[in-house]
């Protein structure tokens, strides 16, 4: 086998491995990348392999940093069975689609307002283009050993960061490798923690808190205290959120909040994301990936008034004027979506709060808005920093340090190689340096376009 590393090298985003084995080309991980320009630019460069070249992908979750280019892919001549957990078939037909929506709506905008530099502006794929690209996503069964080359199986374990979220195993018979796709935490409220793995020849690891640990704090106690003081300045909370996963996780907090009388339980939450909407439907019927039973998982999902269309998100700028409430809308790094609409509004008013709940990838909205700028830009236009701008650091999906070791300590051997991806050169550097230390394994940070003999 040879691996080589596509995307997700020393950076957060853009995760694609390709395999090569008996003459066969494969991709672990398929996704966009985000933040910083020359990172976007890379999802408009000639994909390095024709895409008619790749025999299959294999698909550790549906978030768009490991999704999002699939139906680019698909558009530029791949037609081989996309496989994935079937959690991950269901939230891909709303993400993608949706990410294909937004882009022509950002090409739309960027062509009527004239801040493109491409005359025209077009979008990296349509709507439509995701849509085509579902029929060839085939759902696998976790634990389940699926032959997908001459001499290739994989299997699929769960991963505990989102619905559906997997690592991936992958063997020729002589050698293995386990993909670790986004390693959830043991801790997490929602989700039951990731399956522990045992053995491997290699591993390849995210990284994206390879350098910290989540803060020590209650997310209770922290999230009550931002809603409270806000409240008080007669203000409101507006919340970027993952659509997939994280929003679902606000609600969870907002409902236990209300429920134990910590927030008025009158507070109005607005759920303005119809693909957080769609999502939070899929908790009933996947429940069993997580912690709580079914009655909890509809009662938080009754927790916030659905906003689904473009008339229902602009009235909510009229109705949360001068009254206290809570809007969580994607997306998670303010890069796009609905989010910005309401940014736009209330971002200039000292009595608001913008409140970043996830991680924040170099280069982004809520990168620059954390690092204290004083002025944004928005849809081609600067505005005033006035609200509060807030992180919480301890409700993150991702396994901090600690938990990447925790779960890479309890293979049975060494492997051979482990490669850390998927995070900040400095973050990748730092688990490297733990590995080694605690560990005493081979660990390496590979770069973009790397090859490897395995």
């Amino acid at each position: 086998m040879k691996l080589t590393f596509l995307g997700g090298a020393q950076t957060v985003t853009g995760s694609k491995y390709l395999l090569e084995d008996a003459g066969k080309r494969h991709l672990v991980d398929c996704g966009l990348f985000q933040g910083l320009k020359d990172l976007r630019l890379r999802n408009w460069e000639s994909f390095p392999v024709p895409p008619s070249s790749i025999s299959s992908i294999l698909l550790t979750h549906a978030h768009i940093d490991h999704s999002g280019y699939i139906p680019r892919l698909v558009k530029d001549g791949f037609n081989g069975p996309i496989y994935c957990s079937p959690a991950t078939l269901d939230l891909c037909s709303i993400v993608l689609p949706d990410s294909g929506h937004l882009q022509e709506e950002d090409a739309e905008r960027a062509n009527r307002y004239g801040y493109s530099k491409h005359h025209p502006a077009l979008p990296l794929y349509t709507e439509q283009d995701a849509r085509d690209c579902l029929g060839n996503f085939r759902p696998v069964e976790y634990g389940k050993r699926s032959k997908f080359g001459e001499f290739l199986c994989f299997s699929l374990h769960r991963a505990g960061h989102i619905l559906g979220s997997s690592m991936i195993k992958i063997d020729d018979g002589a050698t293995s490798i386990v993909f670790s796709g986004d390693i959830g935490r043991d801790n997490d409220p929602v989700m039951k923690p990731p399956v522990q793995m045992e053995a491997a020849d290699y591993v390849v690891t995210e990284s994206t808190y390879g350098d910290r640990l989540h803060a020590a704090s209650d997310p209770f106690q922290d999230l009550t205290e931002v809603i409270t003081r806000t409240i008080r300045r007669g203000g409101t909370i507006v919340i970027p959120a993952f659509a997939v996963g994280r929003a679902q996780l606000l609600l969870y907090y907002l409902f236990m909040l209300k429920r134990e009388g910590r927030i008025p339980a009158h507070l109005p939450v607005f759920l303005d994301s119809p693909m957080a909407i769609n999502a939070s439907d899929l908790l009933l019927k996947y429940h069993n990936e997580l912690r709580l039973p079914a009655g909890t998982c509809r009662a938080i999902c009754e927790i916030a008034k659905y906003t689904r269309t473009r008339e229902e998100s602009r009235a909510l700028d009229g109705i949360a004027t001068g009254l206290p409430a809570v809007i969580i809308s994607a997306s998670g790094m303010a890069t796009g979506g609905r989010v910005l609409h309401h940014m736009k509004r209330f971002i200039g008013d000292a009595r608001n709060t913008i409140l970043f709940a996830g991680f924040q990838a170099a280069g982004t909205r809520g990168a620059r808005l954390l690092a204290g700028e004083e002025e944004i830009k928005i849809h081609g236009q600067m505005h005033s920093v006035r609200a509060e701008i807030v992180k919480l650091d301890n409700i993150s999906a991702h396994a901090d340090y600690r938990g990447i070791l925790g779960w890479l300590g309890n293979f049975t051997s060494s492997p051979r190689k482990t490669f850390i991806t998927h995070g900040e050169p400095s973050a990748s550097q730092s688990l490297k340096e733990k590995i080694i230390k605690d560990l005493g394994w081979d660990a390496v940070v590979p770069e973009m376009g790397q090859s490897v003999e395995l």
